[in-house]
């Protein structure tokens, strides 16, 4: 049965996980999916929001008021209610944009009080913002903060993630002895369909017009938020090819949030480079730990980049180019950001539930081996989905990242215990600090994907010139 929140000054049991932002259109689908999970017995949830009123209101109308455990009342403005809120909680989820905005606050609680965190962000300039500021205090205080936890980046973390698992097996059973053998280009075509909501756009807006010119201008710099700097990374293109072996080759143009997904896939590169010239420059490190240091790293050759998926190069040069004139109109003309808040979706509102269920998406990934591996490795990877990528699915991705640094994955076999602490499955979850989901999850958060049935993902090698699978692995359920 839901409660208020207790008394100031009186003791209270930390909440498993606090849902900031509950009852926008984002927030609605994670408190349903939370409330409705299959392990909910062994987790609490709280819901935070400035209005208690309407988080009771919310939950009568989605039907889960005996499931929820708390209701926090809370102001994103005020740090100090931002705090009041978050020491009392073992995870927070933040779906209160834009993050530039009202994101900072709640990070500076998490970190302080070694809470971990998630959110949905797609601003790479805050995102900047927060590792600069934060990363060293949450390896401090053990903080595991992880922006972008949803369709913004979590499958283009995966991507190249699984590729260089399936590259590495390859190598180490086909070439054993070998020296290091890494990642080169790593090219995604992106398919989907899905619907905006109202949050999202008043979102982007204000991100555009809060957000300093020189901190958008920084974020917008390859490398900005990853550690170790890479190989050049190539502009933005019109038209795209994506040339599988054996296959038809795959036709697109620029996506929208290519920037967004391309900068997190950077820091993921950049945190295991640098964990890897730490390992092999530590005096105490086993060669065990360096082995498995370099195994996880994609090597200093590697580029990521990724596009839209179109029928032909003319629609895709069509639909790059309204692009770059819609983002260059919204970035520079303020009466035009002034009509889509006036005329567009009002926050609260979004795609309804019956069309979420016709959305999708599907990535193929096609990455090469750097040029100094001979003969080259091709890896091909595919990662779908099945619902609203941007709504329904998102919910479901930052939900089971939440629930990752909480508990194993449900198997009916084993009987589960309520997490006496949070989980750490990860040499980078378990210093802590400003992270991306696959240095904070790992293998553990496909395994939970997997388990909802929403997701599959392959990944083989492929031969050059017939593309005939060599190698890998569906996982699926």
């Amino acid at each position: 049965m839901a409660s208020s929140a207790s008394p100031a000054g009186q003791p209270q049991t930390k909440k498993d996980i606090l849902l900031l932002g509950a009852t926008g259109f984002m927030g609605r689908i994670i408190t349903k999916y939370l409330c409705t999970h299959v392990q909910k017995e062994l987790f609490t949830v709280a819901l935070g929001a400035r209005s208690p009123d309407k988080l009771e209101q919310m939950v009568k109308e989605l039907g889960v008021k005996e499931k929820v455990d708390e209701f926090v009342k809370v102001d994103v403005g005020s740090p100090e209610s931002v705090e009041r809120a978050v020491e009392n909680a073992r995870v927070v989820i933040n779906v209160v944009g834009p993050y530039w905005t009202w994101g900072t606050p709640v990070v500076a609680a998490c970190v302080k009080h070694g809470v971990h965190y998630v959110d949905l962000t797609g601003e790479t300039p805050w995102i900047r913002r927060i590792v600069l500021e934060y990363h060293h205090a949450a390896t401090q205080s053990g903080a595991i903060i992880v922006p972008s936890c949803g369709y913004d980046s979590i499958p283009s973390d995966i991507v190249p993630w699984l590729a260089n698992k399936t590259l590495k097996a390859y190598a180490a059973a086909n070439r054993p002895g070998t020296p290091f053998v890494g990642l080169g280009t790593s090219l995604s075509a992106q398919k989907h369909k899905g619907g905006i909501s109202g949050g999202t756009l008043a979102s982007l807006i204000t991100g555009l017009e809060d957000c300093p010119t020189e901190a958008r201008r920084e974020g917008m710099k390859p490398y900005s938020i990853s550690p170790f700097v890479g190989r050049k990374q190539p502009g933005p293109r019109f038209i795209y090819e994506l040339v599988i072996p054996g296959a038809k080759s795959i036709i697109g143009g620029f996506w929208v949030m290519r920037n967004t997904n391309v900068w997190l896939v950077q820091r993921t590169f950049g945190l295991f480079e640098a964990r890897a010239l730490e390992v092999k420059a530590s005096g105490t490190a086993t060669e065990e730990a360096k082995a498995e240091a370099d195994k996880a790293r994609y090597g200093p050759d590697f580029v990521y980049e990724e596009f839209l998926q179109t029928k032909s190069k003319l629609s895709a040069f069509v639909m790059s180019a309204c692009l770059v004139v819609a983002f260059t109109l919204l970035t520079f003309v303020r009466p035009v950001r002034a009509l889509v808040k006036k005329f567009g979706l009002q926050s609260g509102e979004g795609p309804s539930e019956e069309a979420m269920k016709k959305g999708y998406f599907e990535i193929t990934n096609i990455t090469k081996t750097s040029e100094s591996t001979e003969p080259p490795i091709t890896v091909q990877t595919v990662v779908t989905g099945k619902g609203d990528p941007g709504y329904q699915l998102t919910g479901v991705m930052i939900s089971e990242s939440a629930l990752s640094l909480l508990l194993p994955v449900h198997n009916w076999d084993v009987p589960a215990e309520k997490p006496s602490e949070t989980r750490r499955t990860t040499p980078f979850a378990k210093q802590g600090g400003v992270l991306t989901p696959m240095t904070a999850f790992g293998e553990d958060l496909i395994t939970r994907f997997c388990s909802t049935s929403l997701f599959t993902f392959a990944s083989y090698v492929l031969e050059e010139n017939t593309g005939r699978r060599l190698t890998g692995k569906d996982k699926d359920v």
